[in-house]
């Protein structure tokens, strides 16, 4: 409730004018001997409501329920960090000025060329070098004790993947498929027959001998020309349905007549097929693992996070 009734109040600040630098400010939580102000939650929100207002700028409604949103995560956020950058300073780590020094320059290059483009950004921003830099620190200890005490952390077995294989078999289900190359010839208007001459020469050029990827890279007018007409595999039923129909019947090898649609003409050849099946195992080994360590990493950090909650004295103001 207390979380609900601050942001409740930046609701109405933040809607009814553009972000200020002169803002009035004030305290919004205390994590041991550091503050979190209005400002900094303001100021660390200030790309996602930027895009909201992009976004829902005509739906009062649904742009305040999006920024009670954003400003609730920046506010969290900020007190991870927090909380990480104390449990740096009780286990005594340092970081040396040396160090810092590299990841600004760094920050710089990568995000603004030079150190005068970034000046001028942080005038329009109402922010200070030395801030800049502070947040260049912060975010680099963040990152560094998330990676030591979250992503080492987490392993992922052969087991867990095969576990989640099996029970997971629907989101692994393959329609059928199709290894198409397609020849396409647009139409002027609906009731051009050049088009559809042109598509029956071409089929009769193909049958005395002519190879359709020939074919397909002198006459095609379709995005895979350069490529001799190949779409490569496709499940059958995200194709138009005209084409879809007239693929059903074709074997493997064998070339369609001259397919009739409104804006063009197709001519497909039928590379190979694939009856309705669940992916191995193998083929989707990695994307599991990927899936299952981004789960793993999500509790350990809750985890993690939780444990300096528990012995770090924190305060939220209404």
């Amino acid at each position: 409730m207390k979380l609900f009734r601050l942001i409740s109040v930046f609701i109405l600040i933040l809607s009814s004018a553009p972000l200020r630098a002169e803002m009035v400010d004030g305290v919004v939580a205390v994590i041991n001997d550091k503050v979190i102000t209005r400002q900094q939650v303001q100021d660390f929100a200030r790309p996602a409501i930027e895009s909201l207002r992009n976004t829902y700028g005509g739906d009062q409604a649904a742009y305040d329920q999006q920024l009670n949103s954003a400003l609730t995560n920046s506010l969290e956020l900020l007190i991870e960090r927090n909380l990480i950058l104390h449990d740096f300073d009780v286990e005594g780590y340092r970081l040396p000025d040396s160090v810092v020094d590299g990841l600004v320059d760094d920050r710089i290059r990568e995000q603004f060329g030079d150190r005068v483009s970034l000046i001028k950004q942080l005038q329009q921003e109402g922010e200070t070098y030395a801030q800049f830099r502070e947040d260049v620190r912060d975010q680099y200890i963040e990152s560094a004790l998330r990676s030591k005490n979250v992503s080492q952390e987490v392993i992922i077995s052969p087991f867990q993947v095969e576990n989640y294989y099996a029970a997971h078999q629907n989101d692994y289900k393959v329609e059928d498929e199709i290894k198409l190359r397609m020849i396409v010839l647009k139409k002027t208007d609906p009731d051009d027959t050049n088009t559809m001459n042109l598509g029956h020469e071409i089929v009769s050029e193909i049958k005395n001998g002519a190879t359709f990827e020939q074919m397909a890279a002198v006459y095609s007018q379709g995005s895979q020309k350069k490529d001799a007409g190949e779409w490569g595999w496709i499940e059958r039923s995200s194709l138009r349905s005209e084409l879809a129909q007239a693929a059903a019947p074709l074997q493997t090898g064998q070339v369609s007549d001259v397919i009739d649609t409104p804006d063009a003409c197709y001519i497909m050849l039928v590379e190979d097929k694939r009856v309705a099946h669940v992916k191995a195992l193998n083929d989707v080994r990695e994307d599991i693992e990927k899936t299952l360590r981004s789960q793993e990493m999500a509790r350990v950090d809750r985890q993690w996070i939780d444990s300096l909650k528990k012995k770090t004295f924190i305060r939220i103001f209404p």
